[in-house]
C-alpha cells in the first residue's frame, strides 16, 4: 500500500533555504580569503608582471576618470546645497567650507568612487576572467606551467589598490570644487568665505583616512572580480551571474568595510 505524501512545511523549507544561504555566504568569504593568500604568497614574481600591471592601471584608473568626475562634481553640488538648507538659520555660512572638505575627504569621496569603480572595474574583471574560464583559457596557462594567479589576477590585485586612491584624490578635489562652485554661484557663498572654512577643521588624518579607505576598497574590487571570474561556469549564462554577483558582492563588502574602518580609524586610533 502506497504511503501518502507528506506535506511540506514552509516554515521548514524557509529556513533550510536561510541556513544554506549562510552557509554559502561563509563558502564565498573563505574562498575569497584563500584567494586573497594566494595573491600574497605570488608577489615575489610581481617583477615579471610589471607590463601587465601597468596595462591594468592605465583600464582601472584612467578609464574610470569620466565616471568618477561626473560622480564627484555632482556629489560636491549635492552637498553644498544639503549643508546650505541644513545651515539655514542654525549655522552660519561659514561653516559651509568645513562640511564639505571634511564630508568629502572622509566618506563621499572614497566611497562613491569606489561603488562607481566597482560597478565598472568589478563587472569587467568578472566577465573577462569568467569568459576565460569557461573557454578553457585558463587550464591552458596551467597546462603550460604558468601559474594563473600571478599572470592574471595579481596585476589587477595591484593595479586596483594603487590607483583607488589615486582616483580618490582626483574625485575629492573635484567634489569640492564642484561645492565651492555651486556655494559661489546659487547660494552667494564667496570665495574668501568658502576657502575660510575649509581650511578652518582641516586635519591631514583625514585625508590619509580616506586614502586608507580608497586601499582597502580596490583590493575588494579586485578580490570579488577575479573570485567570481575564476569561479564562473555555464557558458554565457554563468559569465553573467558571474559578472552580477561580483558587482553586488563589491558595492556590499565596501559599504560593511567602511563602517568597520571608520569605527577603527576615527574611533580608536584617531581619537
Amino acid at each position: 500500500m502506497a504511503t501518502a505524501a507528506r506535506p511540506s512545511n514552509p516554515f521548514t523549507e524557509t529556513l533550510a533555504g536561510f541556513g544554506a544561504n549562510i552557509l554559502g555566504f561563509f563558502e564565498e568569504l573563505g574562498g575569497a580569503v584563500s584567494l586573497i593568500g594566494r595573491i600574497i604568497r605570488s608577489f615575489p614574481g610581481i617583477t615579471k608582471s610589471v607590463p601587465l600591471t601597468l596595462d591594468q592601471m592605465l583600464k582601472i584608473g584612467v578609464g574610470s576618470l569620466p565616471l568618477v568626475v561626473v560622480t564627484a562634481v555632482f556629489t560636491g553640488g549635492v552637498a553644498a546645497v544639503q549643508a546650505a538648507y541644513q545651515f539655514q538659520d542654525y549655522v552660519p555660512m561659514r561653516y559651509l567650507g568645513t562640511v564639505i572638505g571634511k564630508s568629502v575627504v572622509i566618506e563621499l569621496g572614497p566611497v562613491l568612487t569606489a561603488l562607481v569603480v566597482g560597478g565598472r572595474v568589478g563587472a569587467s574583471i568578472a566577465a573577462e576572467l569568467g569568459t576565460m574560464r569557461v573557454t578553457e583559457q585558463i587550464d591552458a596557462l596551467e597546462s603550460l606551467a604558468i601559474d594563473p594567479i600571478r599572470y592574471l589576477v595579481l596585476p589587477r590585485f595591484v593595479a586596483a589598490c594603487v590607483m583607488l586612491p589615486v582616483v580618490t584624490i582626483f574625485a575629492d578635489v573635484l567634489a569640492i570644487g564642484g561645492g565651492w562652485a555651486v556655494a559661489r554661484v546659487s547660494l552667494d557663498v564667496d570665495t574668501h568665505t568658502f576657502a575660510e572654512g575649509l581650511r578652518l577643521f582641516f586635519y591631514v588624518r583625514d585625508v590619509f583616512g580616506g586614502l586608507i579607505k580608497a586601499l582597502f576598497f580596490g583590493m575588494i574590487i579586485s578580490t570579488m572580480g577575479c573570485y567570481y571570474g575564476f569561479r564562473a561556469g555555464g557558458g554565457a549564462e554563468g559569465v553573467g551571474r558571474a559578472t552580477t554577483r561580483a558587482v553586488v558582492s563589491s558595492c556590499l563588502s565596501i559599504l560593511v568595510l567602511d563602517y568597520l574602518l571608520a569605527s577603527v580609524l576615527f574611533r580608536l586610533i584617531w581619537t
